[in-house]
């Protein structure tokens, strides 16, 4: 596909300055993470960036290149931390969630180097979600190229890039908060599709003349390749079922008819009739997974052969061990929760090193952040230094049966925050709500059901409300009071009756 539209793009090639012979200075070791034999050092290498979104190594200069979601792309030399900046793409529509998102590098033994952007934009009233090639030549971005716009929304843009082993470009793509566009094959939303590098459709593609790969997502996250050629994504479900998948041609992962793991008697029908593909893991409570790398290095042998998984709701790094056919996930260790804040990309160089970025400045920010020196860029490398303090990862928690506070914590905390306060125009506050404090049984039909955008206590908010039916009675109705009695609130108990009578 070619459109004439093209953006236009801010030469900052003047500003880069050779640094290779300057001194290096290495900044401090912030912790030490012990893993039985290995001994890892926690860095931070760059500070005071706006919102990196996905990091790409550039063997040829040893740096990193990264996007920032307002628009602009950036470089780290890792001979002297030293960010300068590459390119600003100027018609990158950046709100919320949306702006210039995922990108991949691909650089050959032979032939031009390219790099493969994704990234919002608008024109009029219309959002497309757009992936463009560049030929990236030492350092500069030239010879723009378009090669899909598909529709796009104020969110669901997922927008990671993979170029895999084939030489063929996957692009994840979100369902633009559609509720049709996941299951019709012939639309290009909620799809893992593949394209040639110039754009055109791949005659192997497992459906003829189209770019469609896979199908039946929400909005993914993440995206990676392992040594053996497995791809692998990470996915937002809704308020339940956050996942990862092991893609395959022509398979059909369940969105929005069926969510995560086939688990009620609804979604093992609708499997049952029409399959449908499980995860390899899923969460709930959401964790809100964002960047995933495969692991495969000698470097860290108690990963190898794992998926690193940033987070942010549970503001963390993971480490989900796979089983040696790869099928599985065997067992997952947590790093950093709620240290660094909202972790967005992870990047694994070939050495083994491990590079991952924060994400504080965007539209969400967490309690105590952003920090004055936010957003950074951290590494993770082998160490024989333990004198700074020592982290060790923690098991995933097991869930059991909880109160009203611990329910609130796992289930609204991230967007109505810790305090009841919620964030200004996007998500309500629950303090002195109206809504929250009048009839029961208009609070529980919100919470039963959702509410998509609307009104609250007379003002509008952007991000809508996703149902939490799912729930059982006893937790709607544990949550219910202590929203009503928390914040300030002094509202009466409801009972386990009102509950159920509102299912």
């Amino acid at each position: 596909m070619r459109l004439a539209a093209l953006p236009v793009l801010l030469s900052m090639a003047a500003l880069f300055v050779s640094c290779h012979n300057e001194k290096k200075k290495e900044p401090p070791v912030l912790n030490t993470i012990q893993l039985g034999q290995t001994t890892l050092s926690l860095t931070r290498v760059a500070n005071h960036l706006n919102v990196p979104w996905d990091l790409q190594y550039d063997r040829k200069a040893h740096a990193i290149l990264f996007s920032e979601i307002a628009g602009v792309i950036k470089r780290l030399d890792l001979n002297t931390y030293k960010v300068s900046p590459v390119a600003r793409i100027t018609d990158v529509y950046h709100q919320r969630t949306t702006g210039l998102l995922g990108m991949a590098l691909y650089q050959p033994e032979q032939g031009p180097d390219y790099l493969f952007l994704s990234y919002t934009s608008k024109t009029g009233d219309r959002i497309y979600s757009n992936l463009l090639r560049y030929t990236y030549n030492n350092g500069k971005l030239e010879a723009p190229l378009r090669l899909l716009r598909i529709p796009g929304n104020t969110g669901h843009n997922g927008s990671r890039v993979l170029v895999a082993k084939d030489q063929k470009v996957y692009w994840a793509t979100g369902d633009a908060a559609s509720d049709s566009f996941a299951q019709d094959s012939t639309a290009l939303n909620g799809k893992i599709l593949r394209l040639n590098l110039d754009g055109s459709i791949p005659k192997d593609n497992p459906i003829p003349s189209s770019y469609v790969y896979a199908w039946g997502f929400r909005n993914m996250q993440g995206l990676t390749q392992s040594e053996s050629g497995a791809i692998y994504t990470s996915e937002h479900g809704d308020a339940i079922e956050d996942e990862i998948n092991l893609i395959r041609p022509l398979q059909n992962y369940g969105w929005p008819q069926i969510e995560g793991k086939h688990d009620t008697e609804k979604e093992i029908a609708i499997a049952k009739r029409s399959p449908r593909t499980e995860p390899v893991r899923s969460w709930t409570p959401v964790i809100a997974p964002a960047g995933l790398a495969w692991y495969g290095s000698d470097a860290i042998p108690e990963w190898k052969n794992s998926l690193l998984l940033t987070t942010l709701k549970s503001q963390s790094l993971r480490i989900l061990h796979l089983s040696a056919n790869g099928l599985q996930i065997t067992d997952e260790a947590i790093l950093f929760a709620n240290y660094l804040g909202r972790l967005r990309s992870v990047l694994v160089l070939p050495d083994g090193t491990i590079y991952f970025c924060s994400s504080n400045r965007d539209w969400n920010p967490q309690k105590g952040f952003p920090k004055p020196t936010d957003d950074g860029i951290y590494r993770l490398q082998k160490t024989t230094d333990t004198t700074a303090p020592v982290l060790r990862p923690q098991k995933s928690p097991v869930l059991q049966e909880q109160s009203g506070k611990a329910l609130y914590e796992s289930y609204c905390a991230s967007c109505h925050k810790t305090d009841g306060k919620g964030l200004l125009n996007t998500f309500p506050s629950l303090a002195g709500s109206r809504l929250v404090n009048g009839d029961a049984n208009k609070l529980l039909q919100v919470l039963l059901h959702g509410a998509g955008g609307k009104a609250s206590d007379g003002i509008s908010y952007e991000a809508s409300m996703p149902a939490f039916a799912f729930l059982k009675d006893e937790e709607i109705r544990v949550l219910t009071n202590y929203i009503r009695s928390s914040f300030g609130n002094a509202a009466s108990h409801i009972s386990l009756e009102t509950v159920k009578n509102n299912r």
